[in-house]
C-alpha cells in the first residue's frame, strides 16, 4: 500500500469519524431541545386555557413530527445525499402508507375526533363493544377507563367510522327500570314498598 492510497483511506475513515461524532452530538443536542420545546409548548397551551383533549393531541404529534425531523438531520449529517435522500424517503413513505393503511385511517379518525368533539377526555363513552371514561385521545388510539379499572386502546378509525355513545353529555338522562311483581301481591302496597327502598317516595 502506498502513500497515497493510505492518505485517501486516513482522509475518508477521519471524514466519517467526525461525521458520526456530529451525527451522535446533534442526536444528544436535538433530544434535548425536544423536550425543552415540548415544556414549552405545554406551558403555552395550557395559559391559553387550550381543551386538554386538545394539548394532549398537538403535544403526542408535535413530539413525532420533531423527532422524525431530528433523524432526517441525522441522516444528512452522515453524508447521504439529500436528493437521494428525499426520493428513498418518498419511496419508503408510499410503501409504508400501503402498509399501514390501518394507522393513517386512524390518524384522520383522531383528526375527525378533534374537529367535531363528539366526546372530550372525561366523558363516559360505549363505542366498539366497550364502555369507560375517556382518558387520553392520541393520534392513533383512544384511551379508555373501565368502571373495574381496565385500560381499553380503541383505534380512532373505529370510532370515528361507527356509532359512539356518550353518557356525559347531557346533564339529565332517563333510567327505565324493570321489576316484576307476582299476580297475587297487591301492587299498590308493592309500589310504595319499592318506592320507599330507592328513596323515590
Amino acid at each position: 500500500m502506498n502513500y497515497e492510497t493510505w492518505l485517501v483511506i486516513k482522509t475518508f475513515m477521519a471524514t466519517v469519524a467526525l461525521r458520526m461524532l456530529g451525527a451522535l452530538v446533534v442526536w444528544f443536542v436535538g433530544a434535548y431541545a425536544i423536550k425543552w420545546l415540548m415544556k414549552i409548548l405545554n406551558r403555552i397551551l395550557k395559559k391559553s386555557d387550550s381543551d386538554i383533549t386538545l394539548v394532549k393531541f398537538v403535544n403526542s404529534f408535535v413530539k413525532i413530527a420533531l423527532k422524525i425531523l431530528l433523524l432526517v438531520t441525522i441522516v444528512i449529517i452522515l453524508g447521504v445525499p439529500s436528493t437521494s435522500f428525499i426520493a428513498i424517503l418518498g419511496a419508503a413513505g408510499l410503501a409504508v402508507g400501503l402498509a399501514l393503511q390501518g394507522s393513517l385511517s386512524n390518524f384522520a379518525g383522531g383528526v375527525l375526533i378533534l374537529i367535531f368533539r363528539p366526546f372530550n377526555i372525561g366523558d363516559y363513552i360505549e363505542a366498539g363493544g366497550f364502555g369507560g371514561t375517556v382518558q387520553a385521545i392520541q393520534i392513533l388510539y383512544t384511551v379508555l377507563l373501565t368502571p373495574d379499572n381496565k385500560r381499553i386502546v380503541i383505534p380512532n378509525g373505529n370510532l370515528s367510522n361507527n356509532s359512539v355513545i356518550n353518557y356525559s353529555t347531557e346533564e339529565i338522562r332517563r333510567v327505565d327500570l324493570k321489576f316484576g311483581v307476582s299476580y297475587d301481591s297487591d301492587i299498590k302496597r308493592s309500589l310504595i314498598k319499592f318506592a320507599k327502598t330507592t328513596n323515590l317516595y
